[in-house]
């Protein structure tokens, strides 16, 4: 089993036995990266895994290829600390609805996604992606992303607008909304950035018993 790790600006292919060595790491950085888990959620052929591929190996993939599941991963640094990203790739078609929760325990963040170039998918966003991560995954943080930024024609009442995506932000409560374009390699990075962000910026969750300090 092989995955593609992403540090910095370099990728990685590590076989299996490897995946516990961090490339390019130097002797002198003596804190491990903190792990996370992230997991990207929405419709089918929205471009999640464009996204993803785009991100950890630095280059667009041209053909589609339906995603059941698969998992990547990456370094990053936020805010002056480093972090260890999985990030879990889930499909969207209703043939996997069963299948698809079991990628949610243990989740830090969920990526929601949706197309700029498909109002079915921004619609689905409410109607079926919020409430079903709810369901399984009550207070985990969200961030709302739009893709295929490239694809939208100003003034189109096709294309969905940045204003729609920052009231649907608000209306689901999500951490942050971010667009972006894999195939453009736009606002990337702040995809990631604002995942990790909104793990590190999640409210502390009280008990009965106890107050606990995540």
């Amino acid at each position: 089993m092989k995955v593609w790790v992403r540090q910095d600006k370099h990728t990685f292919l590590l076989n299996k036995d490897e995946r516990g060595k961090k490339p390019g790491m130097t002797a002198n950085i003596t804190k491990s990266p903190r792990p996370l888990k992230i997991t990207i959620v929405g419709d089918g052929m929205v471009g999640k895994t464009c996204m993803l591929i785009t991100y950890t190996r630095n280059e667009f993939p041209e053909e589609y290829i339906p995603t059941v599941f698969d998992n990547h991963a990456c370094n990053i640094a936020v805010d002056d600390r480093d972090y260890n990203l999985t990030l879990w790739d889930t499909a969207g078609q209703e043939d996997y609805e069963r299948l698809r929760p079991l990628s949610y325990p243990s989740t830090n963040c969920f990526l929601l996604c949706y197309s700029i170039s498909s109002r079915t998918s921004f619609e689905n966003v409410k109607s079926k992606w919020w409430p079903e991560i709810r369901h399984f995954s009550a207070h985990v943080p969200v961030v709302l992303v739009g893709t295929k930024l490239d694809l939208r024609i100003p003034n189109s009442e096709k294309f969905v607008t940045t204003q729609e995506g920052k009231k649907m932000r608000k209306e689901i409560h999500a951490f942050n909304l971010v667009e972006c374009s894999a195939k453009k390699k736009q606002n990337l990075q702040q995809v990631f950035e604002e995942a990790v962000r909104a793990v590190e910026r999640k409210p502390k969750t009280t008990s009965k018993q106890s107050c606990k300090i995540l």
